[in-house]
């Protein structure tokens, strides 16, 4: 069976630090799809980066090859690709990264950008935490399953959701896992 394995989370959340950590774990991640590397190999074309992205994804569903996606889910592509990718076979498993606070998010990029990486205005990162809540339930019903990581002070699993039932990792539960805890239906 082939994967689509989404790693999605505000900007500034640590998806790729997760991805490392992921593949440090032996998860099997396929090929990458990493809009932040293409928009670099693209003098920061984000249009340019944007439809290298699909195109990759395109060609991996067209190939029934297993692949990862980075993700904000901000907009409704991955949505799509998530219906394409079940019609095919596809297992959809996402890792969901949150943090507390929109402020942690915007310093994070203020780092990142200290070392010579890339930004995002504070605007789309407002309003992309402001709708996190809303993103992550339109995704949710369609995935097989997902595994929530906060990232305060490195990755700490905290949740998943398997067979359609909500479950705490551990002890450990930040602020925004229960908070999204109580907006479900399961």
């Amino acid at each position: 069976m082939n994967n689509y394995i989404i790693i999605a989370g505000v900007n500034g959340t640590g998806k790729s630090s997760l991805r490392g950590v992921l593949e440090g774990q032996n998860v099997l991640l396929g090929h990458i799809i990493d809009a932040d590397v293409i928009a670099k190999e693209n003098n920061f074309d984000n249009i340019k980066a944007g439809k290298k992205a699909i195109d990759e994804i395109n060609y991996c569903l067209e190939n029934n090859i297993s692949f990862t996606q980075e993700t904000t889910l901000a907009g409704h592509r991955t949505i799509r690709t998530i219906k394409q990718a079940r019609k095919q076979g596809y297992y959809i498993t996402m890792y969901y990264v949150g943090l507390n606070s929109m402020e942690e998010s915007v310093e994070r990029i203020a780092n990142r950008v200290r070392k010579g990486g890339h930004n995002i205005p504070t605007d789309d990162v407002k309003r992309r935490f402001e709708k996190r809540i809303t993103s992550l339930g339109e995704v949710i019903p369609l995935c097989d399953e997902v595994i929530f990581y906060d990232n305060e002070n490195g990755f700490v699993k905290v949740a998943e959701i398997k067979n359609n039932k909500f479950q705490y990792s551990n002890g450990y539960k930040p602020d925004w896992i229960v908070k999204y805890k109580d907006t479900l239906d399961l």
